[in-house]
């Protein structure tokens, strides 16, 4: 099978400066990563692809050369790709720390270095994520708040300091990997022999298993323990966010690296306002004749009571806005409003005296609509006079 042009690999024209080319790499790399494409063969022979294509045309030399004579340029023996080769994905970043940082890519993304969690001959197997849901109410999501909460988990056994075996025990070399702490396979291809490499299962990639385990966690290097762990749960998070928080999960067996605290957050109903993004909605009756001479209401914040004015001739309805009075924006000096819907009271029962007022009041042309003002607005008035125009 013939290979692609390696600008036709990166996309980019022949004119490329050595930023168009990292840029067009690092793109590739990230789409095709084996960390965001896990058993995908064929991305991970289009990230081999994209990385051959780069460790030629980010070099000068071998990039003239290429311009010059194409892929003979790197047969065997001539010096270019062919002759590096790359044995693993693991070597391709090591060749090209430059573009990932050092890491992967994927790192942050996945929590922590991918390929590394769990492989340091120094350690053993990393501990597992805790995940569990915290209840905030709109007060507190207002403000942000400090939580402190109790834990069930694994932590690292005090008796062995974590590495699972009694004191003054020797440790001893592994006979699976004899004492490399890894298992490695071996795969031919087009590109060369690819190596890849897993931890060690029996010494869970340390090289020594105990010879004498520690009597208190069993050679485990933890045990269920109990802690508290304090979270500051920032402003203007939202119902369904998540926070993590990095090594507060279960310990990792002798000695391995923690995993992660995954909080989920939850949103609890309100007694009195409704949630709009970072605006909040309320409610607030007032009196009819309030309606029409105008006032000035006390009402709830999430902040304490604040004044609110009503104009004379407001109707029901209406919504009224306090500025900044919501919830503040996450990541952001933004804050919602509180947004206050009026409701005037219609009164279901009355005495006489006051059906009385309310039928003197409607004698008034100032009580009722426009359309029906006047002597010769009434309804049977409104009906004569259509049928006889």
């Amino acid at each position: 099978m013939s290979k692609r042009d390696y600008y036709e690999v990166l996309g980019v024209s022949k004119s490329a400066s050595a930023e168009e080319l990292k840029k067009a790499y690092r793109k590739l790399a990230m789409q095709f990563h084996p960390d965001r494409n896990p058993g995908d063969k064929q991305a991970e022979e289009k990230f081999k692809e994209a990385a051959e294509a780069y460790e030629v045309l980010s070099d000068a030399d071998k990039r003239a050369k290429y311009d010059r004579f194409g892929h003979q340029a790197f047969q065997p023996g001539q010096g270019g790709f062919g002759q590096q080769g790359f044995r693993d994905i693991n070597d391709i970043f090591s060749a090209f720390g430059d573009i990932f940082g050092g890491n992967s890519p994927f790192d942050d993304f996945f929590g922590g270095n991918s390929r590394q969690r769990g492989r340091s001959r120094s350690v053993g197997e990393a501990g597992s994520d805790l995940k569990l849901r915290l209840s905030l109410t709109l007060e507190e999501i207002a403000t942000g708040a400090e939580k402190k909460l109790k834990l069930k988990k694994f932590v690292s056994c005090e008796v062995c300091s974590g590495s699972g075996a009694e004191k003054g025990s020797d440790l001893v070399t592994c006979s699976t990997c004899n004492g490399s702490g890894e298992i490695r396979q071996v795969q031919r291809s087009v590109f060369g022999q690819f190596v890849n490499i897993q931890a060690c299962p029996s010494c869970s990639g340390m090289g020594k298993t105990i010879k004498s385990p520690c009597k208190n966690c069993r050679g485990d290097g933890r045990i269920q323990g109990e802690t508290t762990v304090k979270v500051n749960i920032p402003a203007g998070v939202m119902n369904g966010n998540y926070l993590t928080l990095r090594n507060q999960g279960n310990a990792g067996k002798r000695s391995g690296p923690e995993g992660d605290l995954i909080i989920l957050i939850e949103e609890e109903p309100h007694s009195f306002f409704q949630r709009d993004g970072n605006d909040i909605l309320c409610e607030a009756e007032i009196s009819f004749p309030e309606a029409v001479l105008g006032t000035d209401i006390e009402v709830s914040t999430l902040s304490g009571k604040a004044r609110l004015k009503i104009d004379p001739g407001t109707p029901s309805g209406k919504l009224l806005r306090l500025r900044h009075k919501g919830i503040p924006e996450y990541g952001s000096s933004r804050v919602g409003d509180q947004l206050i819907r009026v409701n005037v009271f219609i009164p279901k029962s009355l005495s006489q005296t006051e059906k009385d007022l309310i039928k003197k009041m409607n004698e008034h042309d100032g009580f009722l609509p426009e359309g029906a003002k006047g002597p010769d607005q009434g309804f049977f008035s409104r009906m004569k006079k259509a049928f006889t125009s």
